[in-house]
């Protein structure tokens, strides 16, 4: 019985390229199995890849290949991946095999700030899972403003900022201190390191193995402000290196990560606002680049991180703002406004789930002397914040970390 082979190979073409995630694993075997006769039958086919840039080019010597894309990072690119011939298709998902994520999966914590009257040293919790207030579940080594934070998987950090004998304001100290506590346990930090400089109003950033403390100023005057980027291990207590600089010395600056890069945006230089978006490698000891605008020039945002893009809420010059801005981490851009706080309002803290971005605590005089608000809003879809809980008093000048 005679057949039309070219007719056969177009079928078998057509039915690969309908493969994708929501196919059946044996209609997948199947094709892999039938075009490929040099690696099915039992034979190995399975090779691993960094990333699907670096996968071989996709022809008709290749079709029914299967590959493995991996980062070892939480990364929407993670998957096994099928070439049709001409494309490689993702059929299975391996994100939820991956360690590593900057973000968190449990909860948001608050640390630090300025509680009426005097400074503070709380450190509050509150859950990702459901909308609910904070609990108090620890202090920090002293009462400390201005600080900002970093998350390793298993601990948050405090760095930097300014504190008080006092405790009041009116003659604050300047801090080198970096200070750390248990996501695993509800417990007070300690001290496990100094930054390079003593400073306050910096910006955090967290890679996989270490947290990065940048810019910030050291004293009152147009000639404190630091460029300086701190670096400082998870793996050990130990004081940080500096490892490169920002592109303009500046203060009030907040920051974002993605797997590879920091992020510091924003910021002051007395008496000017600044627009700039910063980007420095994980990778390597280098300075950082400038590589966009946030929507408008402001200082004393909270930053947030979602896999795909930065964020920015609220900030100064006053009266602040309630604008909640994004910009891309696949490429380098300006920032858009995508939604609104609740309340605008300034020094707040930023956290960062999986699926959403927080702002918690703030200032907005005399509106809002000490908020207490958490607001939460979706990195899913661009939209208005909504307020979802309470901390366990209200506060300004806190910092944030996420496990």
């Amino acid at each position: 019985m005679a057949f039309n082979l070219t007719n056969l190979l177009a079928t078998l073409d057509s039915s690969i390229a309908a493969l994708d995630s929501a196919s059946e694993l044996l209609e997948v075997l199947q094709a892999i199995n039938v075009t490929n006769s040099t690696k099915g039958h039992g034979k190995t086919q399975r090779k691993y890849y960094t990333s699907v840039a670096s996968l071989p080019a996709a022809d008709s010597a290749m079709r029914g290949m299967v590959a493995v894309v991996s980062t070892a990072k939480v990364d929407s690119a993670n998957g096994l991946y099928l070439c049709t011939g001409t494309a490689w298709t993702e059929i299975q998902d391996l994100d939820s095999e991956a360690g590593y994520s900057f973000q968190g999966s449990n909860f948001g914590y608050t640390s630090g700030g300025y509680p009426a009257p005097s400074m503070g040293n709380t450190i509050d919790k509150f859950p990702f899972a459901a909308d609910a207030n904070a609990t108090d579940v620890g202090d920090l080594t002293f009462v400390i403003v201005d600080t900002t934070g970093q998350s390793s998987s298993t601990h948050g950090y405090v760095s930097g900022g300014a504190s008080s004998p006092d405790p009041t304001p009116a003659t604050p100290i300047f801090q080198d201190v970096i200070q750390k506590f248990s996501f695993s346990a509800d417990e007070n930090a300690t001290d496990v390191g100094d930054l390079t400089v003593a400073r306050r109003d910096l910006a955090g950033q967290s890679s996989e193995n270490n947290g990065y403390s940048s810019g910030g100023v050291i004293s009152p005057g147009p000639t404190s402000f630091q460029n300086v980027i701190d670096k400082f291990p998870f793996a050990s207590d130990a004081n940080a290196t500096d490892v490169g600089d920002v592109t303009v010395a500046r203060s009030r600056i907040v920051g974002q990560n993605s797997t590879d890069n920091g992020y510091s945006s924003g910021g002051r230089v007395d008496p000017v606002f600044q627009n700039i978006i910063d980007k420095f490698p994980f990778a390597s000891d280098t300075n950082a680049t400038d590589v966009g605008d946030i929507t408008v020039a402001r200082g004393n945002t909270a930053g947030q991180s979602s896999t795909t893009h930065g964020y920015n809420s609220g900030g100064t010059p006053y009266p602040p703002g309630d604008v909640i801005d994004k910009f891309a981490f696949a490429s380098d851009g300006n920032a858009t406004d995508v939604g609104d706080l609740t309340v605008g309002r300034y020094q707040a803290a930023g956290q960062s789930s999986t699926v959403s971005g927080y702002s918690s605590g703030g200032r907005n005089w005399p509106t809002v002397p000490h908020g207490n608000m958490i607001d939460k809003f979706p990195f899913a879809s661009d939209a208005n914040a909504t307020d979802v809980g309470d901390l366990t008093e209200g506060r300004w000048a806190v910092s944030g970390q996420q496990y």
